[in-house]
């Protein structure tokens, strides 16, 4: 078959695939893009915003400072969304947006948008930002040009990028066999102490967990965040798109992605989300820093190195028995950990474990499918119940954690961070 025929022919399953999704599983709702020129973007960026009539100009400047070349082939759509119980001042927020929209404030961008926000357009009471995710990847779809392999970015409308980010994402693609890539990021400093304390606290524990991730072996060691990640949009397709929860939403999309076509970390560029403190999730960023600063609370729980290891010698040795029964299995996990069996059991794992050895015969389908049922969600259950009681000094935590790697661990957390920002790729600022 000629080179031709054979992008035809991808092309074709490509098309088929999108048309059953749009049937299928696209949002569904009365909303359209405005201001859109053309149907041939090989990339476009969705940024949901609610009340950013502050924030968003800066994103933009940002972005318009990316090459030309780049821009005139990425479309940035907006989707100005917010539930029909949001406050009036949300609301005239949106609207004043959308009228700033209409003069057209950065000509050398091409910027469309999805009115969620007037009267008639609204989200429902219990959506947020998985729905007005949703609705702008969904939208975007059908303004791409799926002759070339076309790419899907998300994006805060309160971060900041890199004037090299639309290449290095566009490079990334060139060279990856996977679907989808998180970003590099480090949240912007902030101006009072206090808060900016809380936001590298809460990146030192981010980073600590995807550094034990890596280290244990797991699938899932990549960054969940919203302003940071990109995909294929096939891959998109593939993966069911994006979920409407009310938060969390990036955790459970890439997860999927992960399952279906791969996600990796890419190089060579930064995002810089806001510090800012926020009420309009449930968790998140922006509630952890407030609950840490005005409540002192700390809604997030470092992992130590005993739970990370164990996660370790749990994947390892699944992957060495894989012809095991459930019985032998559970057995030897016992060795590992005693709360190790009493997870697995309340997962039905000898239900599930009889199942996927019926199903995959080949030890590499049957490893596969294990990852996709031991997924980053009960990973992270599991390090959790592990470490339940476990109280430990945050900087001598993460300090056997580099250890275990071969970095020195040292025992001041400025340091660590430091550390893992370098070891992440998030210290190019």
């Amino acid at each position: 078959m000629g080179a031709q025929a054979h992008d035809l022919k991808v092309l074709s399953r490509m098309n088929k695939q999108l048309k059953k999704y749009l049937q299928n599983r696209a949002v569904k709702g009365p909303w359209t893009i405005g201001n859109v020129a053309r149907s041939n973007y090989r990339a476009a960026i969705v940024i949901p915003a609610l009340a950013e009539r502050d924030y968003l100009p800066e994103t933009l400047r940002s972005l318009s400072a990316n090459p030309d070349e780049y821009k005139q082939q990425t479309l940035i759509l907006l989707v100005i969304c917010n539930r029909t119980d949001v406050s009036v001042e949300q609301r005239d927020n949106n609207q004043q947006t959308l009228q700033w929209l209409t003069a057209n404030p950065f000509p050398d961008l091409n910027i469309a948008w999805v009115d969620v926000s007037s009267c008639g357009l609204e989200m429902p009471a219990k959506e947020g930002v998985g729905l007005g995710r949703k609705i702008g990847f969904d939208l975007a779809l059908s303004q791409l040009d799926w002759k070339q392999n076309p790419l899907l970015i998300s994006l805060d409308a309160d971060t900041l990028v890199d004037q090299n980010y639309l290449p290095a994402i566009f490079n990334h693609f060139k060279s990856s066999d996977c679907g989808g890539a998180t970003i590099p990021f480090r949240h912007r400093t902030a101006d009072d102490p206090h808060q900016e304390a809380a936001i590298r606290r809460y990146e030192l524990y981010l980073r600590s967990y995807l550094f034990g991730l890596q280290q244990a072996g797991s699938p899932y060691a990549y960054h969940t965040i919203g302003s940071a990640f990109t995909c294929r949009a096939e891959a998109y397709v593939a993966a069911g798109g994006m979920n409407r929860r009310l938060a969390g939403e990036d955790f459970y999309f890439l997860q999927q992605l992960a399952k279906t076509c791969g996600v990796e970390m890419l190089n060579g560029t930064l995002v810089q989300p806001s510090p800012r403190f926020s009420d309009r999730v449930p968790f998140g960023t922006g509630r952890v820093v407030q609950g840490q600063v005005e409540d002192n609370q700390q809604q997030f729980q470092f992992i130590s190195l005993t739970a990370f290891t164990i996660l370790k010698q749990f994947l390892g040795l699944i992957e060495e028995r894989l012809d095991c029964s459930a019985d032998t299995l559970l057995a030897e996990v016992a060795e590992l950990s005693t709360v190790l069996p009493r997870f697995l059991s309340e997962l039905n794992f000898a239900e599930v474990w009889a199942r996927l050895q019926k199903n995959h015969s080949g030890s590499q389908g049957r490893w596969s499918a294990f990852n996709s049922w031991f997924d980053a969600l009960r990973t992270r259950q599991l390090l959790t119940r592990l470490d339940v009681g476990r109280e430990q000094p945050v900087d001598h935590l993460v300090a056997e954690l580099l250890a275990w790697g071969g970095y020195p661990g040292g025992d001041d957390e400025a340091e660590q961070l430091a550390l893992l920002e370098t070891l992440q790729h998030a210290d190019m600022i």
